[in-house]
């Protein structure tokens, strides 16, 4: 019956298309300042839009154990949902990753992050607009800088005159979002902004690369 698209496309207009949610849940915000490798697993971070859609991304990646939503790139200690979204944090939703160097590098996580988004757009990324939803990749290492510089010069040369949007900014703490967050796509896959725009960034983003989505994903 034609009814049921219908039913469905008013539905997607009335759920705000943005990554906010009423749930005014509340855990403490764990800070981690400079992180050490964890059971032959290295870490890695990343802003990119809507935490729960980068966290997805992420998660289906070879290699790739976890994905963990926070926020990270401001000035203020133990944010939250609600104060990051006023802008005066300075924080913007980020992703702790945690990996196995052994099957995927950091290099290639890069490239993970730069083919999911639309690089060039500033502050936001699709409908999510707002310097907490900025691109921001964060580096460790010097080595983890001269990757990024190295990719972000060479997508400058291709995209000219236009220019990646995201920040290169050196990692120092990640906050670890309230627990509702955590896994919202997988645990959510029927709500209005996950069904319109992070399924499908994410279906984009496999299709693009193929070759880095884990079996069964």
């Amino acid at each position: 019956m034609k009814i049921l698209p219908f039913i469905f496309s008013i539905c997607l207009v009335i759920t705000s298309i943005s990554c906010q949610t009423k749930n005014t849940t509340k855990t403490s915000n764990t800070p981690v300042t400079k992180v050490a490798n964890q059971d032959g697993l290295s870490k890695a971070y990343f802003a990119s839009g809507c935490f729960w859609c980068v966290e997805a991304v992420y998660e289906s990646v070879k290699g790739v154990q976890e994905s963990i939503s926070g926020y990270s790139g401001g000035h203020t200690k133990d944010p939250t949902y609600e104060s990051s979204n006023t802008g005066r944090t300075g924080h913007a939703e980020a992703v702790e990753i945690y990996y196995d160097p052994k099957i995927v590098d950091f290099a290639t996580l890069v490239d993970v992050y730069f083919g999911s988004q639309n690089i060039t757009q500033v502050n936001g990324q699709g409908p999510d607009k707002g310097s907490q939803y900025r691109s921001i990749i964060f580096y460790q290492t010097a080595e983890e800088k001269k990757i990024i510089e190295e990719k972000v010069a060479a997508l400058n040369k291709a995209l000219a005159p236009e220019k990646v949007a995201a920040e290169v900014m050196a990692f120092e703490k990640f906050w670890i979002a309230e627990d509702y967050h955590q896994d919202y796509e997988k645990l959510h896959p029927n709500q209005g902004y996950i069904r319109a725009v992070s399924i499908p960034r994410l279906q984009r983003f496999q299709k693009k690369f193929p070759h880095l989505i884990k079996e069964h994903h």
